[in-house]
């Protein structure tokens, strides 16, 4: 037997339908936001990702599922959204546009790390991205985006946030941060030390316990803001206290990816183990002049599917279609016309063997139909169906050509 490659994962029945209800959820909050569908591709040039998210992240370094296609051409399973995102922005062109825009998507990203619970190699999210609004009004808006999602899903969070700064603070904080970091670098991790050479800004982001503990009295990036990154987040706090959403400032919260600046912010549930980031964003203002694209503003975030899948809480199903089914074999073949004139309507399910009542009762239930349909000998000779519906209990028999051309069933 065959069975799927370590950290990749089936998704099938009830998991299924879990999925679905989280990404149809999500899209409909999307949508009320103004984001429209956007689809990019999954395998794209490494040097993407390496010029967006960096190569000191984690991702680069490690976890990239890279190759060289057969024209020899330096490739890779995208491990992130934003990034080819911003790429299809600028190849659109929608970088010389004056209008705004905004984009939802969803789909699977992979990873090469050790899989652990909500967390595989081939994974999902579901995020969205909004370039051209500077303001840090839209960053406010994004974080009341997914509350609303979470809060339709029945999701409970702790929000963190933080800002990274900008190009005219970071400077001055880094010089100050890798002083600190050299005096303590030979009780920190390798990582951190490689980071430190790289990228000092990451070693906030070790998940180390140690580390964690040397870096509680680190400086702190929100005390040497500038007056521009300082107003926008003392206003984004503003908001969230005025919205009465509760929030907890992590001065250490940097997220992965190396192209974010100014707001970051992460969505965390106690409920998933030590993974307790269910998802995560901020603002990127110059990823998209990285990628060769005029400066554009854009903020935007994602959601790790697999890691809310359990903590979502999924509405009771309601009994939705039509089930038929035959008594006799004789009956079977005068199912299909009116199954094909009633899938113009509803969901049909029918069932192909001749079976007795009870059975075809069971089979109803089991498929959850709204209505079950059966023809037996009687109802053959009298060009009759007979039709209950499961959940008023009410039942008769119809003729077959009322039943096919005047009832309209949902």
């Amino acid at each position: 037997m065959i069975n799927p490659l370590r950290g990749m994962k089936d998704l099938t029945f009830e998991e299924s339908q879990r999925f679905n209800f989280i990404v149809n959820t999500a899209t409909t909050v999307a949508k009320r936001y103004g984001y429209n569908y956007i689809e990019t591709p999954i395998l794209e040039e490494t040097a993407l990702f390496k010029r967006s998210v960096g190569e000191s992240s984690d991702i680069v370094g490690k976890e990239m599922y890279q190759f060289e296609d057969k024209g020899g051409n330096d490739v890779c399973m995208r491990p992130e959204g934003t990034a080819g995102i911003v790429r299809a922005f600028v190849s659109a062109k929608l970088d010389r546009q004056p209008m705004k825009q905004k984009f939802y998507y969803y789909g699977p990203m992979f990873r090469y790390e050790r899989p652990q619970k909500g967390r595989l190699r081939e994974f999902h999210q579901f995020g969205c991205e909004s370039f051209g609004e500077a303001s840090v009004y839209e960053d406010f808006t994004i974080i009341t985006m997914i509350k609303q999602i979470f809060d339709a899903l029945g999701i409970g969070f702790e929000l963190l946030v933080n800002s990274l700064g900008c190009p005219t603070c970071m400077p001055t904080y880094r010089e100050n941060l890798v002083a600190y970091l050299t005096n303590i670098k030979e009780e920190l991790c390798s990582d951190c030390n490689r980071r430190i050479e790289t990228n000092p800004i990451r070693v906030l982001d070790c998940k180390n316990e140690t580390c964690q503990s040397l870096l509680t009295a680190s400086p702190k990036l929100i005390e040497n803001l500038c007056e521009e990154c300082d107003s926008d987040f003392k206003k984004l706090t503003a908001l969230l206290d005025k919205a009465d959403i509760s929030y907890t400032v992590d001065t250490n919260l940097v997220r992965g990816l190396d192209y974010y600046s100014k707001t970051a912010f992460e969505f965390v549930s106690s409920e998933i183990g030590s993974q307790s980031a269910i998802a995560g964003g901020g603002r990127y203002d110059r990823l998209v002049e990285f990628l060769d694209g005029k400066p554009t503003p854009a903020v935007g975030f994602a959601i790790g599917i697999e890691r809310i899948m359990e903590l979502v809480k999924m509405p009771e199903t309601k009994r939705e279609g039509i089930y038929m089914g035959a008594m006799t074999q004789e009956a079977v073949e005068a199912l299909f016309p009116l199954a094909e004139q009633k899938r113009k309507e509803s969901k049909v399910t029918v069932e192909y063997n001749s079976k007795g009542f009870k059975s075809h009762m069971k089979g109803a239930d089991k498929a959850n139909a709204r209505y079950a349909v059966l023809i037996g000998e009687d109802e053959l000779k009298e060009g009759t169906v007979w039709f209950k519906d499961l959940e008023s209990k009410e039942e008769k028999s119809v003729l077959l050509g009322e039943f096919t051309f005047k009832m309209h069933l949902p």
